[in-house]
């Protein structure tokens, strides 16, 4: 390797670096800027394209993030963090069919990892193949039983299926790990309600 390249190599490493510090501190606007410095002399730089899509991500812009990604997945098309983050940003838009596809891509190339799990889970049971959903969800939480975003999308679709037992057994498993989460406690009394409701009609009717 030529010294220079591996000089290149060091600085934007140390960059990638910098831009995961800021991210993580929320500081998503500094990071994209630490990462297009990386591009200004290196264009072909994946990870560059990976952590901008995932800042733009934390920002909700998803357009820009697709913009990215896009890119990042065009330069190395076995990117598993790429090809998850593509389809993490067409799940949030709602693009089921091709939030699949990236998703079932990640999975090909890292399977077993939980985060693309339940992304694709979630991605499934929202395009209508709800069975199937719920069964990648539990798949992601067998692997990650403390995980709460799993815990949540499955409580959520167990909601949906009118699975009311368990999901409100998820969503008190979820306070229970995190008591302030408002989020869930709110789908927890949404669980409860609905719960409620459903079994007085079930008497109503005789059932």
């Amino acid at each position: 390797m030529n010294p220079f390249d591996a000089h290149q190599i060091d600085v934007a490493d140390a960059w990638l670096g910098e831009a995961e510090k800021l991210k993580m501190t929320g500081k998503h606007t500094e990071a994209i800027r630490v990462c297009e410095k990386i591009l200004l002399s290196d264009l072909d730089c994946v990870e560059a394209f990976e952590e901008i899509g995932d800042n733009y991500l934390s920002l909700k812009e998803y357009e820009k993030a697709e913009k990215a990604l896009k890119r990042a997945v065009r330069l190395d098309p076995h990117s598993a963090n790429a090809n998850y983050l593509l389809g993490f940003t067409y799940s949030a838009l709602g693009d089921w069919i091709r939030s699949i596809e990236f998703l079932e891509c990640a999975d090909g190339v890292q399977s077993n990892h939980p985060e693309i799990l339940r992304c694709l889970g979630w991605s499934y049971f929202h395009y209508g193949q709800k069975k199937r959903g719920i069964i990648v969800l539990e798949r992601a939480l067998n692997l990650a039983w403390d995980d709460c975003l799993i815990l949540c999308d499955l409580g959520v679709c167990y909601l949906n299926e009118k699975n009311f037992e368990r999901s409100i057994a998820l969503f008190e498993k979820v306070l229970k790990l995190e008591p302030e989460n408002e989020k869930a406690r709110e789908c927890l009394k949404a669980c409860k309600f609905f719960k409620r409701e459903y079994d007085r009609l079930k008497q109503r009717h005789g059932e």
